[in-house]
């Protein structure tokens, strides 16, 4: 695996909170959120990145660290928030089209009706609420959004959504070195037998990957 110097300290620091934010334990968190504080990671990426974790691990996990994180960095929140207008509906859609289609690249109109095969309605939340309303945001480029991601599933053991946002990182722009000094970050969170899989899934990415799908 690369070493972790391929991402800028900041982005390191948040990529070690993410995978905080997906294991859930509070000494972990507060680590984490002093990390990004000491690394003088940009408070909106931070905060980006916890919301945005709703997406993956959960309100649970992400309110925790949310309060951890106001706590250990003492930033106040913010007033107000654009997204917070449900009037923007059509705006999401558009937005979460663009972002999501990024991120499948060619596999985008197979991923939109595996999903409406599931539920119609899954498919319009991930679009509007999830890729739109949430990973479309300004505050945080889509890069390190993917990366983040990539901490979080293999953290929680999701092997299929580890697959598509390894690829989706690739598809933001994401170098191979950059997406192993991640798996680097989360390599000490996981058994030999987890790794092993983490490990492989990447091989077999990194095997077949063209940018062109």
């Amino acid at each position: 695996m690369a070493k972790q110097d391929q991402l800028d300290p900041q982005t390191l620091a948040l990529v070690r909170f993410a995978a905080a934010v997906a294991q859930g334990y509070e000494p972990e968190l507060r680590q984490g959120a002093a990390g990004c504080r000491a690394a003088q990671t940009p408070v909106p990426w931070v905060e980006e990145l916890l919301l945005q974790s709703v997406l993956m691990a959960g309100y649970p996990r992400t309110l925790i660290a949310f309060t951890l994180w106001r706590k250990v960095s003492r930033v106040p929140a913010p007033a107000s928030d654009p997204d917070a207008d449900y009037r923007q509906l059509s705006q999401w859609a558009a937005r979460g089209e663009e972002t999501c289609g990024i991120v499948y690249g060619a596999n985008y109109k197979r991923l939109r009706e595996n999903v409406r095969e599931l539920h119609p309605a899954l498919d319009q939340w991930m679009i509007t609420e999830g890729y739109g309303r949430t990973m479309g945001r300004p505050g945080l480029d889509l890069l390190r959004r993917e990366l983040c991601i990539v901490a979080q599933t293999a953290v929680m053991e999701a092997p299929r959504q580890l697959h598509s946002h390894l690829r989706g990182s690739l598809h933001a722009g994401a170098s191979f070195g950059q997406v192993e000094a991640v798996l680097s970050v989360v390599n000490p969170l996981l058994s030999y037998d987890q790794w092993k899989k983490v490990k492989e899934l990447w091989q077999t990415v990194k095997d077949g990957w063209d940018p062109e799908e």
